[in-house]
């Protein structure tokens, strides 16, 4: 149960900071994706652009959540795995199981 408490931290931090680098870079790179090539003046219906660019920068922010899901979810797997190891390396005895009273 440990080991699951662990990897769901690790996968929650690694879902935020995934939201929070997609939130910073997209509105950057959605900017420059949107702009008129060779600067020049160009007539939009800015209601639609506006939905592109939101749908747009809420796909990202999904994307970022997935990839810093899945990374985390590695880095959990590999931290869990080296604790297990360093505790069977040092002889430590498994944890008691909690006796019940009668």
């Amino acid at each position: 149960m440990n080991a699951a408490k662990t990897l769901l931290n690790f996968v929650l931090l690694g879902t935020l900071l995934g939201v929070l680098v997609a939130s910073w870079v997209g509105p950057n790179y959605l900017g420059w994706y949107n702009e008129t090539p060779l600067a020049t003046q160009t007539m939009c219906n800015l209601p639609e652009v506006i939905r592109n660019v939101t749908t747009d920068l809420i796909h990202y922010q999904t994307i970022g959540a997935g990839v810093g899901a899945f990374v985390f979810l590695v880095l959990g797997v590999l931290f869990v795995m080296r604790a297990n190891r360093k505790a069977r390396d040092t002889g430590a005895p498994p944890p008691a199981a909690p006796q019940t009273a009668p």
